[in-house]
């Protein structure tokens, strides 16, 4: 579907009002799409479109992904979080897993950055090398 640029403007003024201190508030945003969805202006599928595109984008870059080869300790959870959360400010989730694969280090990803410090990855760049 094609979107008009009136309906992304619409879309971004409502994403816009759905922030409090620079974080997306759920509530607000169950407020604005049934507000669109009664009002049903021009448009209004093409805005409810972009709205969740923006709604997801933010989402994913609030969301930490952190894998291990092993079960991380108390302490590394706590530096990983600290060093997250003032690299990406306050209102990050972060989830921590297990991925016996990386052999060992750590796989960060935050949006659609990634920081690979794993063992795996380390070998795949040196196989490269060679």
């Amino acid at each position: 579907m094609k979107i008009s640029k009136q309906a992304r403007r619409d879309a971004k003024q409502l994403f816009t009002s759905c922030r409090v201190n620079g974080l997306l508030d759920e509530g607000r945003v169950r407020q604005a799409v049934k507000a669109v969805i009664e009002k049903k202006p021009r448009g209004y599928a093409a805005i409810l479109s972009h709205f969740h595109r923006l709604v997801k984008l933010d989402v994913e870059r609030r969301t930490a992904h952190v894998e291990s080869a092993i079960a991380p300790s108390e302490m590394l959870k706590t530096s990983v979080t600290t060093n997250l959360t003032r690299r990406y400010g306050s209102g990050l989730n972060i989830s921590f897993g297990v991925n016996p694969e990386l052999i060992g280090g750590l796989r960060v990803k935050v949006g659609s950055d990634v920081y690979d410090g794993s063992i795996k990855a380390r070998l795949g760049a040196l196989d490269e090398s060679f």
